[in-house]
């Protein structure tokens, strides 16, 4: 249950949060704003002169209790996710291609218990290559090929990994609207997770669309778990700017299946929450 102490504690997180990843400018991610000319030229100069260091998925710090079960200080908690990005390259390689360097850290934080304890960390770095894509002197979208490496850095019963060698691709159906897709090679080298992708996946597809005036954005990711029944997990996310020319949005974020956690991956989850978005300018990474 909610007291003043905690909504002090919240509060005082969600600042702490704000002033550590405000500033990361868009990386791995066009940054021309929209009403500016997608061309071949100008996509290509975004990708050359943008910073080396900056955001590659979504940042995000939420906050919410789950849905269908009754609420405590156990299931009701932070999660939040920082990702970044950093090119390897100064200039293209063949094909086009740019090389980055990724890592995102995804954090289960109980803040409502004794201790405020984490009680799941799940580290995500990878090494990949981005190709902007064109047709007609227009940009289109990008692929990504990554190798990638999942982790929770626990040992024991408790220890969960596994690695991926994953293509995706995100493509600009106009201005306002981009699907994207993930397929993924799994290597399970973790003892206790020989099932994940039962749980956790084989591939994900999804869609993301923004108003006219780039103030609302919506997203929705389906992970398909293995088998052939339709049996997906669901994410759902809905975003407004909070001011004009930000890149941070009032969040919320619904997720509807396993595997949300390395650690509990084969637990069945219904959680809404609700907090801080921060995202790249144009369309997000997934």
């Amino acid at each position: 249950m909610l007291n003043f102490a905690s909504v002090k504690r919240l509060l005082l997180i969600l600042s702490l949060f704000l002033l550590g990843l405000a500033p990361l400018p868009a990386l791995a991610q066009i940054v021309s704003l929209p009403g500016e000319e997608l061309n071949a030229d100008s996509i290509k100069q975004d990708f050359e002169n943008q910073p080396y260091f900056g955001l590659y998925k979504d940042n995000y710090f939420v906050f919410g209790p789950p849905l269908g079960k009754k609420a405590n200080s156990h299931n009701t908690n932070i999660k939040f996710q920082i990702s970044v990005a950093q090119r390897l390259t100064k200039s293209t390689l063949p094909w086009g291609t740019y090389l980055y360097l990724f890592y995102t850290q995804k954090v289960f934080w109980n803040v409502l218990e004794n201790s405020m304890p984490m009680t799941d960390l799940n580290f995500n770095p990878g090494i990949g290559l981005a190709k902007p894509l064109f047709v007609h002197d227009r940009y289109i979208g990008k692929l990504t090929f990554v190798i990638e490496h999942e982790s929770n850095g626990r040992d024991g019963d408790e220890s969960r990994s596994w690695n991926k060698i994953s293509l995706g691709g995100s493509f600009m159906i106009d201005p306002n609207l981009m699907v994207h897709g993930k397929f993924w090679i799994p290597i399970v080298d973790g003892m206790n997770n020989k099932d994940i992708l039962r749980y956790s996946g084989i591939y994900q597809m999804g869609m993301q669309v923004m108003s006219r005036n780039r103030r609302f954005n919506g997203a929705i990711t389906l992970v398909k778990r293995k088998g052939w029944n339709l049996n997906y997990n669901t994410i759902v996310e809905l975003g407004m700017r909070m001011w004009k020319d930000a890149n941070e949005y009032f969040f919320i974020q619904y997720y509807n299946g396993y595997g949300e956690g390395l650690l509990d991956y084969k637990v069945f989850q219904t959680q809404i929450r609700f907090g801080i978005q921060i995202k790249p300018k144009l369309f997000s990474d997934y």
